[in-house]
């Protein structure tokens, strides 16, 4: 293949920015077969219909994957094998290949493993973020606040341990195991409620209250970081197209 239909083709497999048609098709295309590619998720049982689905589909993302794989070169930015290599490993290459695995369900029924393998059908959605422009800016807003967002988790982790090893103490006999401290503790800082078991003791219940109100600041933390971000990355689209 020569350079010049590499970058051609480069330039259909790429979400369509101009007024490209075959780059439009194709990006229809691929948005249908995510969409179709899904059907046996909503189906209780396989029966032939969900088996060519499935084997049309993933054909069809194999193909996808492939092209990509070859043009990763113009994807990357560098003409280089290392381009080859960082594309395999980036996040929506990943996610292409995740969502091809399914496939093997069909052929290899010899475990209950492959059977779950169909399961991975639900990151064939991830595909649709590459054909949505607002699915795009979220993208890239999530991408910038990454840190943040794992600062918080990191905090909100700690303190689920911390206070599940004190309810597991303060409480012994409300919980089996300490994994039911830890459940409570993580139902408990959604603010949502554990139900069936609540605590009794004095302490138990500051703990419950402290993590309620810690909840409600689990929530708001991360959301505006990502609405702050948000917002400038649309003020910063708006500009780009003002100029």
């Amino acid at each position: 293949m020569s350079e010049e239909l590499k970058r051609r083709v480069y330039e259909i497999l790429e979400p369509s920015t101009v007024k490209d048609p075959a780059s439009k098709a194709y990006d229809f295309l691929m948005t249908l077969a995510v969409i179709v590619g899904l059907i046996p998720m909503m189906l209780k049982h396989e029966n032939s219909f969900v088996i060519w689905i499935d084997v049309l589909t993933s054909l069809l993302f194999m193909i996808d994957y492939g092209f990509r794989l070859y043009t990763a070169d113009y994807k990357m930015g560098y003409k280089s094998y290392k381009a080859y290599f960082a594309y395999v490993v980036s996040p929506m290459a990943i996610f292409d290949l995740l969502s091809i695995i399914p496939v093997v369900s069909v052929f290899w029924k010899i475990s209950s493993a492959f059977t779950l393998l169909r399961l991975f059908r639900v990151f064939r959605v991830v595909k649709l973020v590459r054909y949505s422009k607002s699915m795009v800016i979220i993208s890239n807003v999530l991408r910038k606040v990454r840190k943040q967002i794992g600062a918080v988790f990191v905090l909100v982790i700690v303190y689920i341990f911390i206070s599940a090893m004190l309810m597991f103490q303060l409480e012994p006999s409300l919980f089996d195991t300490f994994f039911d401290a830890l459940y409570w503790a993580t139902i408990s800082i959604t603010t949502i409620g554990y139900g069936d078991i609540y605590p009794v003791t004095l302490l138990g219940r500051i703990i419950t209250m402290i993590s309620a109100l810690v909840g409600l600041a689990v929530i708001a933390l991360p959301t505006g970081i990502i609405t702050a971000s948000y917002m400038a990355e649309i003020t910063k689209k708006k500009s780009k197209y003002e100029l």
